[in-house]
Order: structure tokens, then sequence, then C-alpha cells
């Protein structure tokens, strides 16, 4: 019995950890939760065989952490907002939490409502994210500029439960407000009824203080980055920043990181040991380890505080308590046990921070080090190996997570982490304690931190124009992310070890996936979810076409940019053959900008007299071929005058296996004038429903005439003009077609071909348990709310 105790894994050791955090990851990517009730039994039944002395306690610990991470979704999914509240108006009272994030046209914020009987009882000590806009037809900024972080305020806002876009390589703003624990989406309603209740107080308010102060006193255009490094603030850098950062592979420095932690840490207790050394008195009551360690402790604290306890700084936090603690208890420790015992802190915590990608990227990339490198190597020494194998081990995780891989990252980063950690860092930190102190005696630090950061930026903006700097990565299946780590794990086995080279060949399934393109003669339609709007990518075997590319706001949301574009990317198209703009209304053309300016576009067509600068007219009877695959307009004639919706484009793709119509927002005449016409041409297995579903659509001659199998609708949920309408799909339905819709199923991805009719939706392929959709349904919620703000569907 005592040999078997022996070789049990420890119960806080590397193996068990591991295992928790395989458990965690088979719970929270499983399409659906278990009930509360089996959750706890198997959280007391792992909690159990953990404790038990044996080899197979590891067990225990990951039973333990499918419990402990399911019944943490489910706490989170049953704090969120009940499905008859939907759309309400309430009045809220609480504290704005973090820094608002003020725009051109609104201000976006978190709000954290007070656990009081005053409150809403759905809502009583609930986290909002909120929006508050400025008045239509407004010539400048309202109300909302008076908003600062850590102020209470009262606030008429109208709610709704977190509702995002499902798309290919989009942004899960459903898992993130899971992970965040956000209970309700909204925005302010009425200007006039807020009301500040108390001014700011907390770190936040002081965050934001000294962050106002820097602004002032830095004048140059460099300021952005120096409240960026010093406080975590990244308010003032805009989309052309953050692109540079992702093409050098700098995001990870910009803001406070693990390893400023680190290097504040290290600072203070070197200063702590020097100071006992000066004054050895003081080792009569503390020891000088101790000290030191206890000033490392300290000062990392506080430094995660001021950056709003970020995941990369709470991890590093965690890392110096340990060995601190381990120190103060006079044990040696390893980097990989400290690494575990961090890990498993964050764990037992938060097991939803597994949602985010700093986690991922965090704790990877201390993990690879832990392992590749030799904790006797000087810290100068292991500086380009550390490069060499964090290159090497983050790439599947960037690839997974963003979709994207910065060739030009390795070298940038050679500058950038001595340089900005070493230089621009302290002397950044040197201001803000300096102000914090006294104030008006920090400027001098600030301007010489920017003064010093200038340079290096100018070169990473001319290094991130180069066109190989970021290479934007196709969407890859599940496993490959595995496979890859295998072949990272291979190649950074020391060296002798044969056949590294065959480890790259595990790597093409995630950097080379198959992109599903249809072969000769075959289709493929994917109609992205970009709310109330339209965008449709049709492809055959070598030539990529969109129809239509969303709406945008103007300084506010752009389907282009948030969803048309990372589609595409996420499916490898990286060349447009054709842009077809049905027609200039917003919610068609809005995104067309975007798309322009990300992807190479042959040629764009609209109808003529549209306001959309276009190469050449989309004119009934114009046709081409590609790969097999015919198209031709419909509509509009020659000499049709522009009537916006009436005047769209109406495409019919045709292969040897069938075709496609995509009818734009023509309504009821045009269609009855297409039958009149030519009947025969509109004859179709796929049809996009025309005008969203609108009940001056859809007219029955038109639904005989195209006979389709399935129907295609793209609308936004709880769009304020009821698409699509319930007689208008009862119509197709009755013809025999299938009606999908953007609103239940994401993006709609169609392929016709020599294996028929298939189709996937993306909500339903990729099924999750935080899915909006899902809990609706299962509330019986009609997506058709009261009303949304026009100009934002998706907050």
């Amino acid at each position: 019995m005592e040999r078997a105790n022996r070789s049990a894994p420890a119960p806080m050791g590397l193996a068990c950890v591991a295992a928790l955090l395989a458990g965690m990851v088979a719970a929270l990517w499983s399409p659906a939760l278990p009930p509360r009730v089996p959750l706890w039994a198997l959280l007391f039944l792992g909690l159990a065989a953990w404790r038990v002395p044996s080899r197979a306690r590891w067990i225990g610990a990951g039973l333990a952490g499918v419990a402990w991470a399911g019944l943490h979704a489910t706490w989170s999914l049953g704090a969120q907002l009940p499905v008859a509240w939907e759309g309400r108006e309430v009045t809220v009272t609480g504290r704005v939490v973090g820094l608002p994030e003020p725009q051109a046209r609104r201000t976006r914020f978190l709000f954290r409502v007070d656990d009081d009987g005053e409150q809403a009882v759905a809502l009583q000590g609930r986290l909002l994210r909120l929006a508050w806009y400025d008045e239509f037809g407004a010539t400048g900024p309202g109300p909302r500029t008076q908003l600062g972080a850590g102020e209470r305020w009262r606030l008429r806002v109208r709610v709704r439960a977190p509702r995002g876009l499902a798309n290919p390589g989009g942004v899960d703003t459903e898992r993130y407000a899971a992970a965040q624990r956000i209970s309700a989406m909204g925005y302010v309603r009425d200007a006039a009824m807020a009301e500040r209740l108390s001014p700011a107080a907390g770190i936040d308010g002081w965050r934001s203080g000294m962050s106002a102060r820097i602004a002032d006193q830095v004048p140059d255009r460099h300021a952005r980055f120096v409240q960026a490094l010093a406080l975590g603030d990244t308010r003032g850098l805009d989309d052309r920043d953050w692109q540079v950062l992702r093409a050098t592979g700098l995001t990870h420095l910009i803001a406070i990181s693990g390893f400023h932690v680190g290097m504040v840490a290290g600072a203070c207790a070197l200063a702590a040991a020097g100071l006992w050394w000066l004054v050895p008195a003081l080792a009569r009551h503390v020891p000088r380890p101790q000290a030191a360690g206890a000033a490392a402790l300290v000062s990392a604290l506080g430094y995660a505080a001021v950056a709003g306890f970020a995941l990369p700084t709470v991890r590093t936090v965690l890392m110096i308590a340990v060995v601190v603690l381990a120190r103060l208890a006079r044990r040696h420790i390893r980097l990989v046990d400290t690494l575990a015992l961090a890990m498993l802190a964050v764990l037992f915590f938060d097991p939803l921070s597994l949602l985010a990608a700093g986690f991922w990227l965090s704790f990877g990339g201390v993990a690879w080090l832990a392992w590749c490198l030799p904790s006797s190597l000087h810290w100068a020494k292991a500086f380009l190996p550390a490069q060499g194998v964090a290159t090497v081990g983050l790439l599947p995780f960037t690839a997974v997570l963003f979709g994207q891989a910065s060739l030009a990252g390795p070298l940038a980063n050679l500058l950038a982490i001595p340089w900005w950690s070493l230089v621009v860092v302290p002397l950044s930190l040197v201001g803000t304690g300096l102000e914090a102190l006294l104030p008006d005696t920090g400027s001098w630090a600030w301007r010489a931190a920017s003064a010093c950061f200038a340079p290096s930026w100018q070169l990473f903006e001319r290094v991130a124009q180069h066109p190989y700097a970021l290479w934007w990565l196709p969407e890859s299946p599940a496993w490959a992310l595995w496979l890859a780590l295998a072949g990272g794990f291979w190649l950074l086995l020391p060296r002798g070890v044969p056949g590294k080279s065959l480890a790259l060949l595990l790597w093409l399934p995630l950097l080379w996936p198959d992109r599903e393109r249809p072969r000769e003669g075959e289709v493929e339609l994917l109609v992205i979810d970009v709310g109330q709007g339209l965008s449709a990518l049709v492809r055959t075997a070598n030539h990529a076409m969109l129809f239509d590319a969303g709406p945008a706001v103007e300084e506010g949301f752009d389907a282009g940019e948030r969803a048309v574009v990372p589609a595409l990317r996420a499916l490898g198209v990286p060349r447009l053959h054709a842009l077809v703009v049905s027609h200039g209304d917003n919610d068609h053309a809005g995104g067309v900008d975007a798309v322009r300016a990300s992807l190479p576009v042959r040629t764009v067509l609209a109808p003529p007299g549209s306001p959309v600068d276009t190469h050449a007219a989309c004119i009934a009877g114009a046709s081409w071929h590609w790969d097999g695959v015919r198209f031709r307009f419909l509509h509009p004639g020659l000499h049709f005058p522009y009537l916006g919706n009436e005047a769209s484009c109406v495409l019919k793709v045709e292969t040897p296996h069938g075709g496609l119509l995509l009818p734009g927002d023509i309504g009821a005449v045009i269609e009855r004038g297409l039958v009149h016409r030519d009947a025969d041409a509109l004859r179709a297995d796929v049809v996009v429903l025309p005008h969203h579903g609108s009940a001056g659509s859809s007219d029955p001659a038109f639904i005989a005439a195209t006979s389709p199998q399935l129907v295609l609708n793209a609308s936004g949920a709880g769009n304020r003009f009821g698409h699509p309408r319930a007689d208008v799909v009862a119509r197709w339905r009755r013809r025999g077609a299938e009606v999908l819709d953007t609103q239940s199923g994401g993006a709609l991805r169609v392929w016709l071909g020599a294996n028929g009719l298939q189709v996937r939706e993306r909500r339903h392929d990729q099924a999750r348990w935080w899915d909006a959709v899902r809990r609706q349904q299962a509330g019986g919620l009609s997506y058709r709310l009261e009303e949304v703000r026009p100009d934002a569907p998706e907050d």
C-alpha cells in the first residue's frame, strides 16, 4: 500500500491539474449542459476520488473539472436576462465598471446594477453591457460624454439577452458574454432621465483620471501608447493601430502584460533587498528574503489592479504568490509546479476563463518555455531561444483563435520586447508613480517614454505595410489544433531526435485546411449573418463573387468589417472576382467600402443610377461563365430607372445540377413582371427570400415560377420590420420549400453539385451551450421584439 501511495500523483501536481483542465475543456466545449443536480453529484464524487492517494486520482480531478466548469456555466446562463424580459425598458441604478469606450456617435460601457430591492428583480446585482447613443440628428456628442469610470448613475435602459452574429471567422459575442458573466445588453433610452448619483471612486476612477493626465501632459500622438503601457488603457488605439500590432505580432505587449508585471515585481524585490542591505537592523524584524518576496507580491498585485486585473497579469501575480509562499516556507519549487498551481487557482476561481483567448496564450506560452528551456540558462542567453519556442508553440493557438499568423512577429518581438519592456514601460511607470505621489511631477517621464516609443512605432508601421507581414488562415477543423501542437512538441524535442522534418506534415491541416471548394460545374452559396441586411458569397471552383455587403453605420457597426471580411478570410477567399451591389440602400451597400479596403476586387456591378461607385452596371441579359457555371442578370432592364429596392439586381446562377436565384429587395410588382417576361428563367432550387420576407414581396405567381427546394432569408434578430413575415414564410412552405433564416441558423451555407443539394447552418453545425437562439427557443420567445436600434444591429 505504501508503495502504491508513493507512485500516486501529487494532488496539486502537474498530472492532476492537466486532468482538471481536460475535464473543464470537455464540459465547456460540449453542445449542451447537464442539469445541476447530476453536476453536484459528479463534483462530490470527483473530489472524493481526487483525495484518495492512488494512481487514478487524476481521474477524480478530471471528473471534478467537468462538474465545476459545468456548474459555473449553468450559473452564468442562469444569470442572463430571462426570456420574458426581452425588450423591456427599466430604470436601474448602479456603478460604471471599467473604462467607458467613447466613440464618434456612442459610448459603450459595463454597468453593475445595485443589489437592492429597488432594482428590477431580473437585474439585481447583474453586469450589463450598455451603449449610450447621441440623439438622431445631433451635431455633436451629447450628455454621454459626462459618463466616467467608477461613477454611480441612474439610467433608463432597454435590455435584451446577449446576442451576436454567427459566422465563420466571426467574434462569438455570446461566448464572450457567458465568460464575462454579462447578464444583458442594451442601450440608454432617455438621456434626459440619466442622473449621476456619485462621483468616480475605486481603482477604475483613479485609472481614468490618471489616463486623462497623460493625455493632457503628453502633447504628441503617441500618448495613447503611454496610456496603454502604464495603465492598460487601450481606448485611444484606433483600427489602424491594432492592424499594425496584429501584423507585427505585438498585441501582447501593448497593454500591461504578464512580463511587465514580473518586471515590476522584480524591480521592487531588488529595491527591498537593497534597503535591507543598507539598513541591516531591519533584518531583526523581517528577514531580507521574506521582505523581498513580500515587496514583489505587493507590487505585482498593485500593478495588476492598475491593469484592471487582466488575465495575463492575474496569472503572473499567482505565480509570484506561489514562489513567495514557497520561499517563506523555505521550500524549493520548480517553474512547472509554479505554473500548475497558478493554473489551478485560476481554474478554481474562474473556470470560464477557458473561453477567453488570453488563458491559452498566457499559460500556453509559459508552459512551452518551462518545458523547453533549462532553468539554469541565463536570461540573456535564453532570449533568442525563447522567441523561437514562443513562435512555434503559440502559432497553433493564434491560428485557431484569431485565424492569422504574423510572419514578421518573431523579428519585431526581438526589438520590441527589450526596448519597450526595459525602456518605455519603466519610464511610463515612473511618470505614473510620481504623478500619483505629487501631481504635475510625472510629465517629464511620460514625455520621455513617448519619445522613446515613437521611432520603434514608425519602424513597425513600415513593417506592417509589407504584403507578407500578416498571413490570414482559413478556418480549420478542431482536430487540426491537436495535430499542430503535436507537431510543435516534436519540433521542440532535444537535438538528435529523428524525423523532425516530418513533424511539419502535422501542421498542414491547420495551415492549409480543406476549403471545401466546389468542383467544376458546381456552386456554393454562403448567406452571411450580418443582422438586418444581406451579404451572400457565391463560389465556383476557381472564382468568388460577393452579392451585397451588409449594413454599416458611420463610426459604428460595419457588417463589412465585422462579419463579411472575417467570413471571407475564414473560407480562404483571397480576392473577389466580382462584387454585385444589388442597390444602394445601406442594409445592402453599407459594408462595401470595408470589403473593398480589405480584399482585392476585380469588378463592382450595381444598377444604373445607383449611388455606389462601380465599374459596370447589372443589366438584364448580361451573362458570363465561370468554371462551368453560368451567371446572368434578369433585372433591371436597360432603360429601367433607378428606384431603390425595385431596381435591385436580380441574379440567376445556373449549373448542370440546378440553379440559385438572388433577387435583392424587389417587390411584388417587379416579381410579377419577371414572371410575365420569362417565368422559366426564374426556376431555381435555392432562392434568397426577396426583400427579407417583407409583406410587399413574394408574390404567389413568383413563388410558383421559382418552385425552390430551399429558401434562405437574411434578417436581424428582433428587427423592427418584423421580417420575415409569417404569412410570407407560410406561402413558400405551402409550395414545398424549406425556409431557413440567419436569425435562427446563423450563416447559411449551401452546396449545389453532383451530390445534390446540401445545406449547413452555422449555429446548428457548431452547437454550443451558450447559443442565444437555443436559449430563446427553449423559452418560447418570438424573434420580433417591439423595437431595436436600427443603427446597432449587434452591440
